[in-house]
């Protein structure tokens, strides 16, 4: 969900309006893919890297992320969605991870769609405490070597249980994917749009899968092997 600073800045205002204003792209995007009958639904919310983004900023964000959580859990719950999160939430601010879990607690027995926030998450922090996790049940003897295989590897990945995303979305016209579920979207689609996040509605999500729907997804065989 890229772009909220520079949309604030066309509009003459704060980094912090812009990135309130992505509260509603969020919202709309959420209640889209519940209507199409999306299973997942993954927001890259909050990087390890922005942490060193100025203080202010950084205060103001985890400020909207709290609002944000109590002000939509009525909502959700509403809509049956589910809410997970994935990333080294040891560095968020106390009062973020109790209205986080209290959020999850709340809405844990929904059977809709499963929204999975990425907060102070970052795909090389997440590979590397898998190795490491890896590592010490080898040392420990609850592994060996010889079991290590991606199947097993994926177990100790944050989004273990999560199915791999099918299509990956970046707004604001930015082409990289900027230290995102590496690991997961070996095969998934990419899809790029100008629009800047506080834009992004549920038409835009809309638009993007029809773009999915048109593509031909090999996983390494040929195209007359998938037609066979």
């Amino acid at each position: 969900m890229d772009g909220n600073g520079r949309w604030a800045a066309r509009h003459g205002n704060t980094r912090t309006f812009g990135h309130e204003q992505g509260i509603e792209a969020v919202r709309s995007t959420v209640e889209g893919a519940g209507e199409i009958g999306i299973s997942w639904l993954t927001l890259f919310a909050f990087s390890t890297e922005n942490w060193s983004r100025p203080r202010e900023e950084v205060e103001a964000l985890m400020g909207l992320l709290v609002y944000a959580i109590e002000a939509e859990t009525d909502n959700l719950m509403k809509n049956n969605v589910t809410v997970r999160v994935i990333g080294d939430t040891g560095m968020l601010p106390g009062h973020v991870k109790e209205k986080l879990h209290s959020c999850i607690d709340r809405l844990k027995n929904n059977t809709g769609l499963k929204v999975v926030l990425a907060l102070s998450y970052s795909s090389k922090w997440e590979i590397t405490e898998a190795v490491r996790k890896i590592a010490a049940d080898a040392c420990a003897s609850k592994i060996s070597p010889a079991d290590i295989n991606s199947e097993l590897f994926e177990k100790y990945l944050s989004t273990a249980g999560i199915p791999d995303p099918e299509l990956l979305i970046r707004t604001s016209g930015e082409y990289r994917i900027s230290n995102f579920l590496l690991w997961q979207i070996a095969y998934s689609e990419l899809y790029f749009t100008e629009k800047l996040w506080p834009d992004f509605r549920k038409e835009d999500l809309f638009e993007a899968i029809a773009d999915f729907q048109c593509r031909e997804r090999r996983f390494g065989m040929t195209s007359e092997q998938i037609a066979g």
